[in-house]
Formats: structure tokens, sequence, C-alpha cells
């Protein structure tokens, strides 16, 4: 029996899935997402995927061995405030960590700026007599006594969580686990437990603090919504193994992923950057800026030299969170993005219609002037062919929406329609300099890896707004972050902190922690099949400074004599990289040491021919808007052979995607049937 691997990426509008069979061949599907249940539109995706497969569900489900879901459900209950009721507990005298939030503001000139709204109020936060020094030793034991009442007072509150915080908990965790212990016995299995010491064993109380909350509000939800999802899998007939999409672009077992679940916080947009990685391998292209747009946003992230960034200082809402996380800017520019007028200037985003109600043009209720409407009005979508002729789009509405716009600009529909392409157009070539000119990079000298439903209409403009000029659309790109899934590898980040001076660190017990922690990643990981990677770093600073600089400790070898040397050397070297300047002379210290042990998983297939190959009769020209109304040819996708050129002004349509190719624009199909398009 033939066995699949399928990739589900849920996002804010649609559910995409890819799924391979063990000859690598890539099928693929896309529906609208549920809000309210993110399983059932994963579910009606693969009805529509076993459809095409000229399968039942059942029989597909049976078929498969691996689902691999990038989830946004933890996102969400942060965004939308809609976590668990959360109970905080931590060293008498630190209640405040939150509030104080390191005794800065967004806007620290703004002296009417009213604080955020707090995430667990002050009434359910307790503290408990307890004192952990730095060394690891206590210097207050833990009173029983305070434990008891704080923990009578949680009931009484009806707490769903409770969050674990003890200073210094990540040199010695004794107190935080005996804490632990007396929570389990007062609640039962009823109540999440999460200790910082399992979270984030590292230095930085704020960042240690604020991750484990978010772990306890965002645990019992991502929880619930797992466990609906695998109850369901199973009655449809699925027996194979379920893998969570983490934030670092690993994946994750569900157990780990509901004990971890700040892990998956992020996890949403992950799988496009591993796709737009291996869409790298593939091209022989190392620096790439991924360009993610779907019905809800754009997720942009630069590759340089074919690897991701991580990063430990992540912002959402009002939490900050510390795990590693891929390094990706996320903009409110969408297919679904409302347009507006606010003091006589046209806005767009980042308020969205999403799948309920959707824009106007969905015909599911929307009343507001989206980006998918105004593309409409333009004639670059097709109301007929919409995602494969299953939805057609209703082009008086978004007229009617358009002409209403209009009136609010004193312009016609399709002015007001232009208006709104041309807005988000800058919008997101703004998020491309976030991630590059503003770091010092020169992105005319990368490669823009467009994908998403929504991109192809929009990818050459704002590629030539920023003179770049290669633009590579793979033929899976709107499922590129579904089939990206399909090569994340289980993966674990270990993290321990041991603050020090490099030059009084032995080699022996530097290798010590690393050892510990690759023995631990290894024990979670299990009886893993495949290859088994190891990955080191440290986290290492120069003696005054406040922030770290994480050093990849890749080619060096752990057992060598002089281990910290080289650590030295290569931190200098990484400071000049990315500060222009190093102090040799100066003592540097080691803060935290990382480990990421890492489950090879079966690599991405190559996407090639498709369920969708079988070519229909093109439609052959289409009356667009680019400034002036102008017949175009139409070419479809499914009927492309590589080498194949085509020069802009054209339209190219599948079933899931439409990308416009403008004048000066030449489009050149390489042997994957990817378009590679030389930007005019």
């Amino acid at each position: 029996m033939t066995t699949f691997r399928i990739g589900v990426d849920i996002g804010g509008t649609f559910t995409d899935l890819a799924a391979s069979d063990p000859h690598g061949k890539i099928y693929v599907a896309k529906t609208m997402s549920t809000p309210a249940d993110p399983s059932e539109g994963l579910l009606e995706g693969l009805a529509v995927l076993a459809e095409r497969l000229g399968m039942s569900r059942r029989d597909l489900l049976a078929s498969t061995s691996q689902i691999i879901h990038g989830t946004t459900v933890a996102t969400n209950a942060l965004l939308e405030r809609k976590g668990a009721r959360v109970g905080i507990l931590t060293t008498a005298g630190h209640r405040d960590v939150l509030e104080m939030r390191e005794g800065l503001k967004d806007d620290r000139y703004n002296l009417r700026l009213a604080p955020p709204e707090p995430l667990v109020p002050r009434a359910r936060i307790f503290g408990i007599e307890e004192r952990m020094r730095s060394d690891g030793t206590a210097e207050i034991p833990l009173g029983r006594p305070s434990i008891d009442r704080a923990l009578g007072r949680l009931k009484s509150q009806d707490v769903q969580s409770v969050a674990i915080c003890y200073l210094h908990s990540y040199r010695n965790d004794a107190h935080e686990r005996a804490t632990a212990l007396a929570a389990r016995a007062a609640f039962g299995r009823d109540v999440y437990i999460s200790t910082s010491s399992e979270v984030l064993p590292q230095i930085k109380e704020f960042e240690r603090f604020w991750t484990t909350v978010v772990n306890a509000y965002v645990g019992p939800v991502v929880g619930s919504y797992l466990a609906r999802l695998q109850a369901r899998l199973r009655q449809a007939g699925f027996k194979g193994k379920v893998l969570i999409l983490q934030s670092h672009g690993g994946v994750a077992p569900v157990n780990e992923s509901i004990r971890n679940a700040v892990g998956s916080v992020l996890s949403g947009p992950a799988g496009g950057v591993a796709g737009g990685q291996h869409a790298g391998r593939i091209l022989g292209a190392g620096d790439l800026i991924t360009f993610d747009m779907g019905g809800t946003s754009t997720d942009i992230a630069l590759l340089k030299g074919g690897a991701p960034q991580l990063t430990s200082e992540k912002r959402l809402g009002v939490a900050r969170i510390a795990v590693p996380s891929l390094d990706i800017h996320t903009l409110g520019a969408g297919g679904g993005s409302i347009a507006r007028v606010q003091g006589g200037i046209l806005r767009v985003g980042p308020e969205s219609a999403g799948a309920a109600p959707g824009p106007a043009c969905y015909g599911r209720g929307g009343t507001s002037p989206t980006v998918t409407d105004a593309n409409l009005v333009l004639g670059l979508l097709d109301p007929d062919t919409f995602l494969g002729g299953r939805m057609r789009l209703d082009s008086a509405a978004a007229h009617g929406t358009l002409a209403a716009l209009g009136k609010h600009l004193g312009t016609d529909p399709i002015s007001a329609a232009e208006g709104v392409h041309r807005v988000v157009n800058t919008n997101m070539a703004e998020g491309i300099r976030i991630v590059s000119v503003r770091r010092g990079i020169d992105p005319r000298r990368f490669t823009l890896v467009s994908f998403g439903g929504a991109a192809g209409l929009h990818i050459t403009e704002v590629a030539r707004t920023l003179e770049i000029g290669r633009v590579v659309v793979p033929d899976v790109a709107p499922v590129l972050s579904a089939w990206g899934m399909l090569g994340s590898d289980v993966r674990y980040e270990l993290v321990r902190s041991h603050v020090g001076e490099a030059g009084l660190l032995p080699a022996r017990r530097l290798r010590s922690l690393l050892h510990r922690l690759e023995a631990e990643g290894r024990k979670r990981l299990g009886n893993h099949p495949g290859q088994i990677q190891v990955r080191r770093s440290l986290d290492m600073r120069y003696g005054e400074q406040i922030f770290e600089v994480e050093v990849p400790l890749e080619g060096v070898d752990p057992e060598a004599a002089d281990l910290v040397e080289k650590a030295v050397e290569r931190f200098h070297k990484r400071h000049d990289e990315l500060f222009a300047y190093s102090a040799p002379g100066q003592e540097v210290v080691v803060v935290n040491v990382r480990v990421a042990v890492v489950g090879v998983l079966p690599g991405t297939p190559v996407a090639g021919e498709s369920v969708d190959a079988v070519a229909r009769s093109p439609r052959r020209t289409r009356k667009i808007y680019l400034g002036s109304w102008a017949i175009v040819p139409v070419h479809d996708h499914r009927s492309l052979i590589p080498g194949k050129r085509i020069d802009g002004p054209a339209i190219i349509e599948s079933d899931m995607t439409t990308v416009l190719l403008r004048k000066g624009d030449r489009a050149k199909v390489t042997p994957q049937r990817w378009l590679d398009i030389g930007v005019g």
C-alpha cells in the first residue's frame, strides 16, 4: 500500500495541504479555513485531497504514515486573549515582574500612554516564601504553608493553569519541582502546570517569566485542540503519527507540543521558511528572501547562505517569548486585508476579513473592500476559475465595495482598486526593507521566493520597488508552507545558563554541559530510526555588554583540549561580522550553552508533476487594468513545459494562484516547472 506523508498549514483564510508518496510525487489541495474549529477545515481539506487522488478520505488516511501540522491555535489564543485562566506562583517580592516591563514602554515619550492590560491580573499572582541564590544554593527554604495558601486561593478563582517561576531556578530547580508536585496534588490532572525550569532554564528573569506564563496561557488551548484533532483523525481512519511544527522550524510529537505549547506560538509561518530553504537548494541560490502572502498576512524572512536566522527576542501582542524561533517578520497584508479611508488617507490592513465573512467577492457576507476585491475589479482574477472553479467570485459585490471606497476618496471604483493594489504593495516592500535594509543588508543581491495564494499578483511590483532583479515562483507556491513541512526534522532545543568568564571556564566543564544537554535531547528523541544530528552553540558577550551573540560551534570537536579558545576566537569573528568591530583584548563571558538534537526525517520531495498536471484548454486573453486597460495573454500553468519563456504583460493561472507579469518582466519555466522571473 502506498504510504503518504501530508503537510498541513492552517492559515487565517485558507487551509493548505501537500502530500508526497514514496516516489516523491506531490499532490496538493486548498480549502477555506474554519476559525471556530480548525480541525474541521483540515478534515475537509483531506477530503478534497483524497478526491484529487481518486480515493476516499478514509483510504487516504489509512495509507498515511505522518501528518505534519503547522498551527496558529496558540498564536490566535495569545493575540485574541482567549487563552486559559492562569495563576502565577513566584518568589516573594517578585509579583510585579510582568507589570514592570523592564521599566520600558512602547512609546517612551508618550506620557499619556496607558499601560497594556496584563495577561494575568495581580490578584492571581502570589509570592511564595523561597529564595534560590545565583549559585544554586537555597538562601530561604521553600515555605510549604505559603504554597498551600496560594494554591487554596487559586482554587477559589477557578484557574485552568498554573505558572511557576522562581528566582534563579535555571541554576537549581528543586523548589519549582516541589511546588509543581504540590500543585498537581491540589488540582489533579484538570489544571495545566508550567515551570520555568522546564520551559526556559536560562538567565534573564523577565524573558523567562514571560515565556513560562505564555506557555501556561496557551497550553490548555493547544492541548484541547490537539486532543480533539487526534480523536477526529483516528475516527476518520488515521493510524499514523501527528507531528506539530515548532517555532524554530523543527517538529515535535503531540505530547511534547502540549507540554511545551509556547514552542508552537510562532509555528504558523515556519513551514514557509523550511520550504524556501529547500527551494534555495534546488535553485542553487543561498541568499533568499521568502515572501509568503496569504489571505490574512504576509510573512517575510531572510536566508543568508541558505540558512534562516533564529532569534530569542520575539514579541507577540503584549508578550515576550524567548524560546528559539525563526526570525520572521509578519505584516497584516493579505488578500483579505481591508481597505479604508482614515484622515483622508487610503490605508490597507492590518485588519482582515479572514475566512469568515471573507472578502465581499466570496459571497459569505463580507461588505468591506479588500485586496482580493480590488484585484478582481482590476481583472487580475478570473471569477470563474478561483480555487480551480470550486468557488465562483462575485464581481458585482467586489465592484460595489470599491465603488463605496472610491466615493470616500472622490474617485471611481477602478482608481480606488488600483490605489488599494499600490498601497498593499508599498506596505509589503517596506516589510522586506525591515528584514534587509534596516539590518545593513542590500536586498538587491537576493532572490525573492514568492509563495502563498495571493503573492503572485503582487510580487513583481514589490520586487521592482526594491530593485530586486529575480523572483522565483515554485509550482507549489500556493501551498509551499505545507510542502516545506514535509522536509522539517524532529528537533529539540536545549539550553542551560553558565555565566562566567570564558578564560576561567575549563574545557572539561564546557564539555560536560554539552554532553548533558545532548543526552537529554537524545532521550526526548527516543528511538529515532533515522540519522541524528547534534548542533552546538554558545551565547557569548564582552564583559560589560547586556546582550549576547550566539556563536555556532559547528566543525569544532567538543573533545578538543582548546575547545574554549576556539569558541572565543569564533565569538570575536562573529561579533565583527554583526557589528563591524571586535575587541580581542576584552574579557569574554559565556552566558548560555545551547544544543539542538535533530532527528532527520525524509527530505522535502521535489515538486514535479502533480495531480493537476493534465492541461485544460488554456484561456487565450483577458482584459486587465495596469494603469490603463489592456488585453493580455493568459497562460495555463499546467500547460507550460520546461524551457518555455513568457514575456510580460501576461497572466499565468493555476487552480490555486495567479501570477502577474508586468511589462518588461520575463519568465522562464525551470525543469521543475517553476517560474524564474527576471524583473524588468
